[in-house]
This record gives C-alpha cells, structure tokens and sequence, in this order.
C-alpha cells in the first residue's frame, strides 16, 4: 500500500472536519494537528485555510461526479439515467455520515470574501446541470428542463438533510417523473 503524502493528509483531514464540523469551525490548527503534519509542511502545499477548502471540493467534485455517472450508466435511455440521479441520492442519503451536500454546506458557511470557494461550487453546480444537459440532448425542452430537474435534485438534497429522511428525494423523484413524461 502506498504511503499517503503530506498533502493528500492535509486534504483528507480538511475533507472529514469541513464536511462533519463546517467550515467555520474548522481551524488551521486543528487540520494540521489532525492531520499529524508540520505547520511549515501544510504551508508549503497550501497558502490559506481557503487554499484547503478549494482542493477539498476539487477532490469533492470529481469524486461525486463519477459515483453518479457510475451509477446512473446501466440505465438504458437518458430519461432513465435522470431519474436514476434521484436513486442515487437515495443511496447517499442512506451512506454513514450523511451530512447532506458539501457544497450547499460551505456555501452556507462561508464569509463573503471567500472567492475561491464560491467559484468552485459553482464550477461542481455548472457541472451538475451540463450532465443533466447532455442527458436530455434530445428534448426541445431541453433547457428549462435540465434547469427544473437540477432544482429537484438541490430541494432534495437540503430537505433531505434538513428532514434526515428519504420522502423529500422519492418526492423530487415523482416530480421528475412527472416533467420527464
């Protein structure tokens, strides 16, 4: 097994405590105590708590985007893959540790001046909608739709959270259904 470097470390340890305990709550300090590194180490991997922050939703976002599109691919059609989103929210609702969405989280979480970060859940929400895009490149609707359904799937995951229950997810789920047909 290969030995985890110093900045997967930091990355690692930054992703559980901003995840679990919030952005805000999170010191400096307490990543690079938890994480076992140096001060001068994190430091010449990371400028800034901020720094941290965006390589965690880096890491966040490509590790999200292929569980989902792993997921939804055994469906046959496109429709299919889209409601097969809201399954997979499902299945990550019932995952241990759900602490809903870690960028809906630190969006919530952050001070105004925190650029970086804001760029970067917008960069993974972008995303988000551009896979919804693709899928129902066939529909002449395409557009508002993707937009409708992305709406669905962000309703879901903060109620879902909020509620720490499914019935917001099967409800987005029937929604999408219904706008899909």
């Amino acid at each position: 097994m290969k030995k985890q470097g110093v900045k997967e470390r930091i990355i690692e340890t930054a992703s559980d405590l901003f995840y679990n305990n919030g952005y805000n709550q999170t010191g400096i300090n307490q990543i690079i105590a938890e994480a076992g590194v140096a001060k001068a180490s994190m430091y010449q991997h990371f400028r800034s708590k901020e720094d941290i922050a965006v390589a965690y939703l880096k890491q966040r976002h490509i590790n999200w985007m292929g569980s989902l599109q792993d997921f939804v691919s055994s469906k046959k059609t496109n429709k299919e893959k889209v409601i097969a989103s809201f399954d997979y929210l499902e299945s990550w609702l019932s995952s241990v540790n759900y602490r809903g969405c870690g960028f809906q989280n630190i969006i919530c979480d952050l001070p105004q001046d925190q650029h970086k970060i804001k760029d970067q859940v917008l960069l993974h929400k972008t995303d988000v909608k551009k896979l919804i895009d693709i899928l129902l490149h066939e529909d002449s609707n395409q557009e508002d739709l993707a937009n409708e359904i992305l709406v669905l799937l962000e309703g879901a995951i903060i109620l879902s959270q909020i509620q720490k229950n499914s019935w917001p997810i099967k409800a987005a789920k029937r929604a999408a259904i219904k706008l899909l047909d």
